[in-house]
C-alpha cells in the first residue's frame, strides 16, 4: 500500500484526538486513528505520541496513563509472531504491559522485533516438540511461570484438491494441527501447576465456510477450531481457558503478494471486499484486539468460545 505525502503526521494528529477524548491507552489510540498501520509507523507512532503527553502536561491538559496494562505483568507466548497479525499481536500485547516470548522460524525478524518490544525470542518450527518445549521453559527461565499461549503460527495453502499431494496435506496439518496442539499441552502442562491460564487459537472463516482451493487448510484449521472446544471443556476444572479467533480477508503483506500473483489484482481484491457485509478487508489490529481481550482477565468466564473478526462474512 502506498503511503501519501504526510500520512505519519496525520495519524498522529488523529490519534491525538482520541486521547483527549479520554482514550487512555495509547496503542488503542493509535488503532483507532485510522485503518492501516505499516511495520514502520506504529513505533514511531508510539513514540512521538510519548512526547505529545509531555505538551499535553505543560499545557494543563490531563495526562493519560500511557498504557492501560489490560494484561500487565502477564507473561505471554506468541507464536507466529513476527509478521502480519502475529506482529500486531505483540505490538498490542507489549503495549498493554505483557512480558512478551515470541516465537518463529525466521530468526532475523524475531530478533529485531524481540529487541523492538524488549521480548525474548525463540526461534523454532511449532510443528517440532523440541520447539514447545524451549519456548514454555524460556517463559519458566525468564519469569517462573506462563498465564498466556498465542497460538497465531500457521501454514497458507492453496491447491486444486484433485491435484494435491499426500505431502503437502501432511506439512499443512502438521503445522496448523499438530503444532498447535504441541504448543497447548506444553503450555496446559504449566499452566496446571499455577493454577490456570488463557490459551488463543487463531483459527480462520475457512473453519467455518468453504471456499475453494483452502479445503485443506479449511480442514486444518476446522480441526483446530474442534480442538480448542474440546480442550475448553477438558482443561475447564484446570482453569485454564480455551478459546479461537477467527480473522477473515485481512489486509497483511501475505494478502497483498497473493492479490498481485492475480492477473488483475485490483478487481480480485474488489471481488473479495464484496463478499463481505461492511465491504472492508479486516486489518491485522483488528485480530490483535480480539486476541487481547481473550488473553485479559476481561474474558474470565469465556472459554470454548470462538470470535470472528470478519465483517460479517461468515454471519450470512
Amino acid at each position: 500500500m502506498e503511503r501519501r505525502p504526510g500520512l505519519l503526521t496525520e495519524r498522529i494528529l488523529r490519534a491525538q484526538v482520541w486521547v483527549r477524548r479520554g482514550c487512555e491507552s495509547w496503542s488503542l489510540a493509535v488503532l483507532a486513528s485510522g485503518p492501516y498501520i505499516t511495520p514502520d509507523e506504529h513505533p514511531i507512532l508510539l513514540l512521538l505520541l510519548h512526547s505529545l503527553s509531555q505538551y499535553d502536561a505543560r499545557d494543563g491538559a490531563k495526562p493519560a496513563s500511557g498504557v492501560s496494562a489490560r494484561v500487565r505483568d502477564l507473561v505471554v507466548i506468541v507464536t507466529g509472531g513476527t509478521a502480519g497479525i502475529g506482529r500486531a499481536t505483540s505490538r498490542l500485547l507489549s503495549a498493554e504491559g505483557a512480558k512478551l516470548i515470541l516465537v518463529a522460524r525466521r530468526p532475523e525478524p524475531g530478533r529485531l522485533l524481540a529487541a523492538e518490544l524488549g521480548a525474548h525470542f525463540v526461534a523454532g518450527d511449532v510443528a517440532k516438540e523440541s520447539t514447545a518445549r524451549a519456548s514454555v521453559q524460556a517463559a519458566l527461565d525468564l519469569h517462573s511461570r506462563l498465564d498466556v499461549l498465542v497460538n497465531n503460527a500457521a501454514m497458507d495453502y492453496m491447491s486444486d484438491l484433485m491435484e494435491t499431494p499426500a505431502e503437502d496435506v501432511r506439512r499443512v496439518l502438521d503445522v496448523n494441527v499438530v503444532g498447535a496442539l504441541l504448543m497447548m499441552r506444553e503450555a496446559a502442562r504449566t499452566m496446571r501447576s499455577s493454577g490456570g491460564g488463557s490459551i488463543v487459537n487463531v483459527t480462520s472463516r475457512a473453519a467455518s465456510v468453504g471456499i475453494p482451493q483452502l479445503t485443506v487448510y479449511s480442514a486444518a484449521k476446522g480441526a483446530l477450531l474442534s480442538l480448542t472446544r474440546a480442550a475448553a471443556i477438558e482443561w475447564a476444572p484446570h482453569k485454564i481457558r480455551v478459546n479461537a479467533v477467527a480473522p477473515g480477508a485481512t489486509d497483511t503483506p501475505l494478502m497483498r503478494e497473493s492479490f498481485k500473483r492475480h492477473p488483475d489484482p485490483e478487481a480480485r481484491m474488489g471481488e473479495l471486499i464484496a463478499q463481505i457485509p461492511l465491504k472492508q478487508m479486516g486489518t491485522p489490529e483488528d485480530v490483535a484486539a480480539a486476541i487481547l481481550y481473550l488473553a485479559s482477565p476481561e474474558s474470565a468466564h469465556v472459554t470454548g468460545a470462538s470470535i470472528p473478526v470478519d465483517g460479517g462474512y461468515t454471519a450470512g
